[in-house]
């Protein structure tokens, strides 16, 4: 594995060469630089701090396509398939993926390091791990024969829908014995806890919400999820031999993988259909189920914190009622005493 080191200062320019990162060229007022990690097909790796000119170069995108990525901005989750590259913002993931090759921001960030670890075990090409242990990898081998750019997005797509079920169980860990307690004895301190549990949910609710809209958005648009075929788009713009076209297409052994045998057959024809979106569909079908479960579970637990205040909230009328009742009870005992109300 190979791993080089590039540094554009955020006062330089960069002139063509080397898919768009070359030499450097001092220049005032150019773009930040920004720190990205470059994994290709071969899992060679590049750590680059590079402005946004640069990027925007290497991946033909525009510049509005890569703002979704700025982390000074709050955009939602999304995933924009363009004629060269997969733009993808997921939360503290945010990505460019090519045909080839797979730009990660912030790769040193706490919740990023998992995704490149993981990067790193998913998408070498079949060829490399048969090359050494061909018997226990033909198999495993056969079950990934997926695009380098399908690879690249499950393991995205495996990450934030993990990352927000364990969100999901760490709070319900904390908020379904928090709540209990809060019914059996009703406090300021129990009150103050259950109140940022339920900030807390809210909060994670939204998050997961956007992940499941998005997703939801790409399945009920064919076309959108054409888009993301990058490598057919590739294939069909430069028409290349059987056995070229084949190198596309192999893939590495998958553990947990969503997408089935059959379906990834069908993408290993390089002049199919172009409007089948079966294989992409099948695993964005697979995900949606995932972040929808964790969806429910989240309004499930909402559901408990209503009932828990509904209840609280009969106590404390009871409670109420009951004082006043006495209260009366007194003012009347009292008037009575001082000969303000007669008897009857």
């Amino acid at each position: 594995m190979v791993r080089d080191v590039l540094a554009l200062q955020p006062e330089t320019e960069t002139t063509p060469g080397d898919g768009g990162v070359g030499m450097l060229v001092k220049k005032k007022g150019t773009a930040s630089a920004r720190s990205w990690i470059l994994i290709d097909t071969n899992v060679n790796e590049t750590i680059m701090d590079i402005d946004k000119y640069a990027i925007m170069h290497r991946v033909q995108i525009h510049a509005r396509d890569l703002r979704i990525l700025d982390p000074l901005l709050s955009y939602p989750s999304t995933i924009l398939g363009r004629e060269r590259a997969i733009v993808l913002n997921l939360e503290h993931i945010k990505a460019i993926v090519t045909a080839e090759e797979v730009l990660l921001r912030d790769p040193s960030d706490d919740n990023v390091i998992p995704v490149v670890e993981e990067l790193r075990r998913r998408l070498p090409v079949a060829n490399a791990n048969r090359g050494d242990l061909s018997g226990q990898h033909d198999e495993a081998g056969e079950e990934d024969e997926s695009p380098f750019e399908f690879r690249a997005l499950e393991v995205f797509l495996e990450a934030i829908c993990s990352f927000h079920a364990a969100c999901t169980t760490e709070l319900e860990t904390d908020a379904y014995p928090a709540l209990d307690e809060f019914t059996s004895k009703i406090s300021s301190r129990n009150l103050d806890r259950v109140r940022k549990l339920k900030s807390a949910m809210t909060r994670l609710t939204a998050r997961v919400q956007k992940v499941r809209d998005e997703l939801e958005r790409l399945l009920d648009d064919d076309d959108d999820m054409a888009d993301l075929y990058l490598s057919r788009k590739l294939s069909s713009a430069s028409p290349v031999s059987d056995s070229g076209a084949a190198s596309w297409f192999l893939g590495s052994p998958t553990i947990g993988s969503k997408i089935s045998r059959a379906s990834r057959a069908s993408v290993m024809t390089i002049h199919g259909d172009e409007n089948d979106v079966e294989e992409l569909e099948m695993l964005l079908e697979a995900y949606f189920m995932q972040i929808d479960g964790t969806l429910n579970k989240l309004t499930s637990l909402r559901e408990y914190i209503d009932d828990t205040e509904d209840y609280i909230n009969i106590q404390v009328v009871i409670l109420s009622g009951g004082f006043s009742a006495v209260l009366f009870l007194l003012i009347v005992s009292y008037a009575r005493l001082k000969g303000l109300v007669r008897k009857y």
